[in-house]
C-alpha cells in the first residue's frame, strides 16, 4: 500500500495533519471531518480509520488557498491579522456573547484588538485607556459595552430598539444569583408538571423513536452524507422521496394522539410561526414570569423565554436565518442530512437556555470591573445623552461633564440589509415592547437605492454631529461598515471629521450559510 493510501486512527490522523499544516490539529477536528463526510469513514466506531489520501485533498483543497483567494476577491489590501481565525466559536461567542441571537453582531476580539492598550504593525496607537469613557451610539446587542467593562473602561449604547437594549442591559447586569436559580427552579418544575401528561410531549416522543428508526436506515451517519458529497447519490431526489414516504407514518401518529397543530388563528408572528402546543407553552412560562418581584430577576427569564421562542419557531433548520414558510409536518433537511421535524415542545430549549444563562452570567461576573455601563433606548440624531445619564447615574453625571467622551466604537446599521425590529418581531409580541422601525436607519425594507443610500448618509452623519459635543477634543471614532456603496468618505465629510486610517478584515465568523468571501472595514475617524 503506498503512502498516500494508507489508513490512519483518528489519533494518527491528528499527529500528520499537526506536522503537514504546522499547526494544532485535535482528534476533534479530525472527528468533525468524518462526521460530516468530508473524508470516508472506514471501520466500526470502535476502530475507525480514514485514507490519508482523503485527507490531504481536503486540505490541499482549502488550507492555505482561502487567503489567497479571498485577497483575489476583496483586494489585496486585506488584512488577514485581523480575521482572528485563531480563534475556535467558544471564543468569540465567550460568556455572555451567546446570551441572546442577534444578526450584525461583531466578535467580541474585534472590539478587544481596538480598545485596548496594545500596539502592532497594524495598530500602531493606543487610543484608549482603563476609565476612559466610550460611545456606541448603534449598540445592537452590546458587545462594545461589554468588552469595554472587561477592559475597564466606561461605556455608553444608544439603540432605537427597546429589546435590543434590554439584551445588553442584562448582559451587564448584576444579579442576585439566588433569587435567579429559585425562579428558574420554580418555574422549570411548573413547566414539567404542565406538560407531564400532555400528548403533544407523548406524541413527540413517539415521533422521535420512529424517525430515528427511519433515518438510521436511510440515512445512516456518515455514510449517506459522503455518498452525497462525492456524488454517489441524487440527494434532492432521494430526499423527496423519503419525505414523503415518512409523511405516512407522521400523519398517524398525528391521528392516533389527536393532536392540533396548527393555531386557528394566523395573524401575529406568535400565532404565523408557531405550533399550537408550542404556543401553550409560551403562554403558560410567560404567565409565570410576569408574577416574578424581582424587577433583574424578571428581566433575565424573559431573556431566557425569548432564547428558547426564537428556537422553537416552525420552520425548517436550514431557514432559521431567514424565515421563508411556516412547516407543520416531517420534511427532508439538508443541513442535516436526514428527515427532520418542527418542535411540538419548548420544554427542552428552556432547560438549556436556562442552565447556559446562569452559567455565562455567572463567568461574566468573575470577569467584570467596576465601571459605568448603559444602554438606552433612544434615536441616536437627537438624544439628549447628558441628561439621560444624569437621570440614571447622578453621579456618573457629573464625571461625565467632567471628562466627557473619549471616542466612539460602533457598527453602524448596513444600509438595506437587516430590519432590527422584525428579526425579534416575538419579543416584542411577547413582552409588548413599543416598535420604532420607521426610525431605524439603512433597513432592510428601505432596500439599497440610491434615495435608501442618500438618506443613509444624511442620517449617519446627523447621529455623528450630534455625538461631537459630548466628545472630548482630540476624540477617535471607530466605525465597522461594509461600505460597498463608497459612502463613508462622504458621511465623514458631512460630520467635520477625516478618515485618518482603514482597516480592511475578512469575516470569516459568519452564521449564515452564506460562506461566500465577505469583507468589512473599520474606518479610523478624526476631527478635520
Amino acid at each position: 500500500m503506498s503512502n498516500f493510501t494508507e489508513l490512519m486512527t483518528i489519533k494518527e490522523a491528528s499527529r500528520w495533519a499537526s506536522e503537514y499544516l504546522q499547526r494544532d490539529v485535535t482528534t476533534s477536528n479530525i472527528s468533525y471531518l468524518i462526521q460530516y463526510g468530508r473524508v470516508k469513514k472506514i471501520g466500526n466506531n470502535s476502530d475507525t480509520r480514514i485514507i490519508k489520501r482523503d485527507l490531504l485533498k481536503y486540505y490541499n483543497s482549502y488550507i492555505g488557498r482561502k487567503e489567497q483567494k479571498w485577497k483575489h476577491k476583496l483586494g489585496n489590501d486585506l488584512n488577514w491579522a485581523l480575521s482572528f481565525d485563531q480563534f475556535k466559536e467558544k471564543d468569540t461567542t465567550k460568556h455572555v456573547h451567546r446570551l441572546h441571537p442577534y444578526k450584525g453582531k461583531f466578535i467580541p476580539q474585534l472590539v478587544e484588538y481596538f480598545l485596548d492598550e496594545h500596539t502592532d504593525s497594524f495598530k500602531k496607537e493606543i487610543c484608549f485607556y482603563k476609565n476612559d469613557i466610550i460611545l456606541d451610539p448603534f449598540c445592537g446587542s452590546g458587545t462594545s459595552l461589554v468588552q469595554a467593562n472587561e477592559l475597564g473602561i466606561n461605556a455608553i449604547g444608544i439603540d432605537i430598539s427597546a429589546f435590543n437594549t434590554q439584551i445588553t442591559n442584562i448582559k451587564i447586569g448584576k444579579y442576585d444569583f439566588i433569587d435567579l436559580k429559585n425562579e428558574i427552579r420554580k418555574i422549570t418544575h411548573l413547566f414539567a408538571e404542565f406538560i407531564h401528561n400532555s400528548n403533544s410531549v407523548k406524541f413527540e416522543q413517539n415521533l422521535l423513536n420512529e424517525l430515528a428508526k427511519f433515518n438510521n436506515k436511510h440515512f445512516p451517519t456518515p455514510e449517506f452524507k459522503y455518498r452525497v458529497r462525492s456524488k454517489e447519490i441524487d440527494e434532492w431526489k432521494f430526499g423527496r422521496e423519503k419525505e414523503n414516504e415518512f409523511l405516512k407514518i407522521f400523519k398517524k401518529l398525528v391521528e392516533k394522539y389527536n393532536l392540533t397543530i396548527k393555531q386557528e388563528r394566523n395573524n401575529s408572528f406568535l400565532e404565523k410561526w408557531y405550533l399550537l402546543p408550542v404556543r401553550n407553552e409560551i403562554d403558560f412560562v410567560l404567565n409565570h414570569i410576569k408574577e416574578i418581584k424581582n424587577t433583574d430577576t424578571k428581566k433575565v427569564l424573559q431573556i431566557i423565554l425569548s432564547r428558547s421562542v426564537r428556537s422553537c419557531r416552525a420552520t425548517t433548520h436550514f431557514d432559521l436565518a431567514t424565515l421563508k414558510e411556516p412547516v407543520y409536518s416531517t420534511y427532508y433537511c439538508h443541513k442535516h442530512f436526514k428527515i427532520c421535524k418542527p418542535l411540538f415542545s419548548m420544554f427542552g430549549w428552556w432547560q438549556r437556555y436556562a442552565n447556559d444563562t446562569l452559567k455565562r452570567l455567572a463567568q461574566f461576573q468573575q470577569l467584570r470591573t467596576d465601571t459605568y455601563q448603559k444602554c438606552f433606548t433612544g434615536d441616536s440624531r437627537n438624544i439628549d445623552l447628558f441628561k439621560e445619564i444624569k437621570n440614571d447615574n447622578p453621579e456618573f453625571y457629573q464625571t461625565l461633564i467632567k471628562k466627557k467622551i473619549n471616542g466612539i466604537f460602533s457598527s453602524p446599521p448596513y444600509v438595506g440589509l437587516i430590519d432590527y425590529h422584525e428579526q425579534h418581531a416575538y419579543a416584542y409580541e411577547l413582552f409588548g415592547y413599543e416598535r420604532k422601525d420607521e426610525l431605524e436607519i439603512g433597513p432592510l425594507f428601505n432596500g439599497n437605492s440610491r434615495e435608501a443610500r442618500e438618506s443613509y448618509i444624511k442620517s449617519i452623519s446627523v447621529v455623528l454631529n450630534n455625538y461631537k459635543k459630548f466628545l472630548i477634543e482630540n476624540y477617535d471614532v471607530f466605525l465597522v461598515a461594509n461600505d460597498k456603496f463608497n459612502m463613508y468618505p462622504k458621511i465623514a465629510e458631512k460630520s467635520g471629521m477625516k478618515i485618518v486610517n482603514r482597516f480592511k478584515r475578512p469575516v470569516l465568523n459568519r452564521t449564515e450559510r452564506d460562506k461566500t468571501a465577505y469583507a468589512e472595514i473599520i474606518f479610523h475617524l478624526r476631527e478635520i
